[in-house]
């Protein structure tokens, strides 16, 4: 299948937690992962993310330096890569700070099923893709970002939309910076949620690197293909 090179990037507690129970970011990671995210995003073509994420943290997904924004100009880029949400049900309000933050192409990918109303709102602001009948279709979504000329997609989560690229066999790499610090919290959202793998389909990782960064560690993966 042609699809752009695509990887998760996420920062998780050391007991693999995103947030907190009230689904409430916290600080898991200092200013060089900051800076070393920023530059990921910079080098990327477009960022996805869920529309929980969307709906929790509100982010503008932009790249904050303005040394790198202006380099992605010098280069005939738009300041900033396309920003996807990926919206089963197009929930994403016209007033997101994705809307409201930095220039570039926004992209809502909705299903055929997403309330005709809220779909005309939102292709006011932004580019909507169609795919799938009651969730979006990653896998012809991802189709439809390469024959737009996307060529890689960082994918910041969160813990739904990740287990929806894994499970489709989406994802290439995956670097996880794991924080010191413990969240806890049964319902607190972690890495992947969803239906989970059975003993027969658990997912393979190859380790690539692991890097001291400050008080944490960064984890870089490969997918394993075809297991």
């Amino acid at each position: 299948m042609e699809k752009p090179f695509i990887f998760i990037n996420s920062a998780m507690s050391a007991d693999g937690k995103l947030s907190t129970k009230e689904r409430k970011q916290v600080r898991i990671s200092g200013k060089l992962d900051f800076e070393r995210v920023d530059e990921l995003r910079a080098q990327a073509d477009a960022i996805m993310v869920g529309i929980g994420t969307v709906l929790s943290d509100d982010p503008s997904l932009t790249v904050k330096s303005q040394e790198r924004r202006a380099a992605r100009k010098a280069a005939g880029k738009d300041e900033n890569p396309v920003r996807i949400v990926v919206d089963s049900s197009a929930r994403t309000p016209l007033d997101a700070d994705i809307f409201k933050k930095g220039e570039g192409t926004r992209i809502i990918a909705v299903s055929n099923s997403a309330p005709a109303e809220k779909v005309r709102k939102l292709e006011e602001k932004a580019v909507v893709i169609r795919t799938g009948t009651e969730k979006v279709d990653l896998e012809e979504l991802v189709r439809k970002l390469k024959e737009m000329g996307i060529k890689t997609i960082m994918v910041e989560g969160g813990a739904t939309l990740n287990w929806g690229m894994l499970s489709a066999g989406l994802v290439d790499e995956i670097y996880t910076f794991v924080g010191n610090l413990i969240i806890g919290g049964k319902t607190a959202p972690t890495f992947t949620d969803g239906e989970g793998f059975t003993e027969a389909e658990l997912l393979g990782l190859e380790l690539l690197s692991a890097e001291k960064i400050e008080d944490g560690i960064l984890l870089k993966w490969k997918v394993k293909k075809g297991n």
